[in-house]
């Protein structure tokens, strides 16, 4: 028989939901205590101080703060780009960090896609020839890896425009030739810096909109930096940096809730 939904079995079970869910994530990545400054004497800088936080399989985490609050130095160390002074990076179980140059690289091309804030794409390839080159790097047949381009741009809804340049394609389209060339080689994580940057507000939501219910799944983690307060509601979680440290961890915005997430 069902226990009646006073506000206390209400409490209850909105508790034991949470846990469950919290339970059957696993970790993808996971920061100790990142730190790392530059220069030297008095012009010695911390960027990132004694940043810890772990991120899940089956989660946008945003990353947001002020300029100059150590967001894009942090994302650097934990995506395998920059070298922290101190600290640890786990992803998937690997700590990145002490692999050698060669394996770190292996590592990010087979594990990691990046979307970056310029999306740069090359100006004298085709639509699907941007799309193809981390396939092409991985030494894929050409046709394979065009073949493979062109589905990913069917994903992303822009097959019709595999054959063009990027310079004939609107910011919102380019935004998406981008994720479809981090998404190509199957990465378990994603990771985007300021991807509304340059877009306005509608194309900007209707990309993360389409990251979240197209790209999302529970096996990958996505990593989102941004300064856009209009798309904090497709965050599952959001982290929040100032002068180089973690203030606090919050829950994302209404479409998640919307979702039962």
């Amino acid at each position: 028989m069902d226990m009646p939904d006073t506000p206390g079995n209400i409490a209850e079970k909105t508790v034991a939901k949470t846990v469950a869910k919290t339970v059957a994530k696993t970790v993808a990545i996971r920061a100790e205590g990142l730190t790392k400054g530059f220069g030297e004497g008095e012009t010695y800088t911390r960027a990132v101080s004694d940043v810890s936080f772990e991120a899940y399989h089956g989660e946008i985490l945003f990353v947001v703060g002020p300029s100059g609050s150590g967001k894009t130095t942090m994302l650097s160390m934990v995506s395998g780009i920059l070298r922290p002074d101190a600290g640890r990076v786990s992803i998937e179980g690997q700590d990145i960090w002490s692999l050698s140059t060669d394996q770190l690289a292996h590592f990010r091309l087979n594990t990691i896609g990046f979307v970056f804030q310029d999306f740069h794409l090359f100006p004298r390839l085709t639509t699907a020839e941007n799309v193809a080159i981390p396939l092409i790097i991985k030494r894929h047949p050409w046709d394979e890896a065009m073949s493979e381009a062109r589905r990913f741009l069917e994903i992303v809804g822009l097959a019709n425009r595999a054959d063009v340049p990027p310079v004939k394609l609107s910011g919102g389209e380019q935004q998406r030739v981008a994720i479809a060339r981090a998404l190509i080689a199957q990465p378990d994580l994603l990771v985007l810096d300021e991807p509304t940057a340059s877009l306005d507000g509608d194309t900007g939501r209707n990309i993360i909109s389409f990251v979240r219910n197209q790209v999302l799944n529970d096996k990958r983690c996505i990593l989102i930096i941004t300064h856009d307060s209009r798309i904090f509601e497709f965050a599952d979680r959001i982290l929040n940096m100032e002068d180089g440290r973690v203030t606090g961890i919050a829950d994302g915005g209404s479409h998640v809730a919307h979702e039962g997430v």
